[in-house]
């Protein structure tokens, strides 16, 4: 998929609403949906409870605490992607202590093609991102198996007296035999035997 086939959801988190009007014509419906404000650390908080977003945008300073510390955290318990926009005299600094959260940092004033080209640094991070979470859930979902075909072979153990290699080959061939998997012959045998 073409990088500008994705349409990326955006939280936009800036006092000013000067900001906010001028980030609008950089987020198109079309790559963009949906992009919502809000005006500090708490009111992005709130909204970070109801729904995941791809992509967030600090404008610093912020009214109820500092940008810094909040980008920070939300790349720490999240996967979006964090765009921290502060005062030219403060990158430095700034950068310094968000930099290892993996936190993009740019300086203001900032011109237009600068946030187009953040836009995709952080299109290209959160592609990242997705293909770490799809490799977790693959991950989790094999360990679920593993757990499930491990309880089974025990309950066959027991209940039929069979030995530990005589019980994983029961349920392979079974699952081979009907062409299901392994996990769904585990919970015939975990429903039968439980």
């Amino acid at each position: 998929m073409e990088l500008r086939e994705r349409v990326y959801s955006a939280l936009v988190v800036s006092a000013s609403d000067r900001f906010s009007d001028a980030l609008a014509p950089l987020l198109p419906e079309s790559f963009y949906e949906p992009v919502c404000q809000a005006a500090g650390a708490g009111a992005a908080q709130r909204m970070l409870c109801e729904r995941s977003f791809d992509f967030i945008l600090i404008n610093a300073p912020l009214p109820d605490g500092q940008a810094a510390r909040f980008a920070a955290e939300l790349c720490d318990t999240g996967n979006a992607a964090v765009l921290l926009l502060v005062k030219n005299e403060l990158y430095a600094q700034t950068l310094e202590q968000v930099v290892r959260h993996g936190v993009f940092v740019l300086g203001k004033p900032v011109s237009r093609a600068s946030i187009s080209q953040a836009l995709d640094w952080m299109a290209g991070m959160r592609e990242r991102l997705r293909r770490f979470e799809k490799k977790t859930l693959s991950i989790e979902e094999k360990m679920e198996e593993i757990r499930l075909v491990n309880r089974a072979k025990w309950l066959l153990i027991s209940e039929l007296k069979m030995s530990e290699p005589e019980a994983h080959r029961y349920i392979e061939k079974q699952a081979m035999d009907r062409c299901v998997s392994k996990k769904t012959i585990a919970q015939e045998v975990l429903t039968t035997y439980q």
